[in-house]
């Protein structure tokens, strides 16, 4: 079957486009240089230490509260519930959906603590739960399997309200913010 000639243009025009901009975006020594100086010339200038503090508390807040609501709302509500329990109704499901707040939780409670580091009563209030926001690495998994399923979600929860109390006493209140399934499965 025949092609069109406004296709074969088109996928033509298309893939030149690419290819220019491909090479455009070249690594030569004296295209750097001359796209170096004008991308200074047009970069704003940096924000001040004050802004650097509020924006690295609020993103705090925000992280910290996404770690939160995941945790609350799938695996301490289902835990209390009784959902991990061997033989419960829906279990299986209930530890996949676990495993995956467990891992996002993890993944936001470790941006939360790089964003207190911006700050610096944050970052004094988080430092003695650097440790424990690393113990949680793992747990993820332990849930996924549904190992001690008991100590996973008590460590999670633990974790979670002792991250509050450190931004609280720092003047950052967090509050649980429960992420769409799409969020926990993208990351």
């Amino acid at each position: 079957m025949p092609v069109p000639i406004r296709r074969l243009v088109v996928a033509l025009t298309v893939c030149c486009a690419l290819l220019a901009g491909a090479t455009a975006c070249g690594s030569g020594s004296s295209a750097t240089k001359d796209n170096a100086a004008v991308v200074a010339a047009v970069t704003p200038s940096s924000s001040s230490t004050v802004e650097k503090q509020k924006l690295s508390k609020t993103r705090f807040v925000a992280n910290a509260g996404l770690a939160a609501g995941a945790t609350y709302q799938w695996i301490v509500k289902p835990w209390k519930a009784g959902k991990f329990k061997k033989g419960a109704n829906g279990r299986r499901t209930a530890l996949i959906k676990a495993a995956l707040a467990g891992t996002f939780a993890y993944n936001r409670l470790k941006a939360a603590k790089r964003n207190a580091e911006g700050d610096p009563t944050l970052s004094k209030a988080l430092a003695p739960l650097s440790a424990g926001i690393d113990s949680l690495k793992n747990l993820p998994s332990k849930l996924r399997k549904g190992d001690s399923t008991d100590a996973t979600a008590g460590s999670f929860e633990d974790i979670i309200n002792k991250v509050k109390d450190a931004g609280k006493s720092a003047g950052a209140p967090v509050t649980d913010k429960v992420p769409s399934t799409s969020q926990l499965s993208g990351g």
